[in-house]
């Protein structure tokens, strides 16, 4: 894989992967410990809604760089590649259902001011991004290991 492929590949997954173990072990337990609602789902919100834009340029990265080194290497790519490749088109699914469904539900129901309704679907995210965070580590797994 060119050099330059490699970087931009794992900008993109060191910057998603590592957002998700940011959230996951840091944010989410801190805004529960500290915050009360409606604080904490405004926050977040606010900080979904920062990184999202983060997360599609990632997407944007790792499928640039990926599909060229898919297209370089041929048939003579690893079959690593091609698990990852597999694996990180269902981490985009399941992250445009998060942006599309229940972030997307979160952000209306918070300009309605019902946190109950922001709660549960903030719940809905944490779910998928654990999903994701788990497929993210599965891929790197595979490629690093078969």
């Amino acid at each position: 894989m060119n050099r330059w492929l490699l970087l931009a590949h794992l900008a993109g997954a060191f910057v998603w992967l590592g957002g998700m173990s940011v959230m996951l072990a840091a944010v989410r337990p801190a805004a529960f410990a500290e915050l009360e609602p409606p604080l904490r789902p405004r926050l977040l919100l606010a900080v979904l809604a920062r990184f999202f834009p983060l997360v599609w340029l990632s997407i944007a990265l790792l499928l640039g760089s990926g599909a060229a080194a898919l297209g370089a290497a041929g048939a003579a790519a690893p079959p690593g590649w091609l698990a990852m490749a597999a694996i990180g088109c269902v981490m985009i699914a399941v992250f445009a259902l998060i942006a599309f469904g229940p972030m997307a539900r979160a952000r209306r129901a918070a300009r309605d001011a019902d946190w109950a309704a922001v709660g549960a679907a903030l719940q809905r995210v944490h779910r998928l991004v654990q999903l994701n965070f788990v497929l993210g580590w599965l891929a790197v797994a595979w490629v690093v290991l078969a």
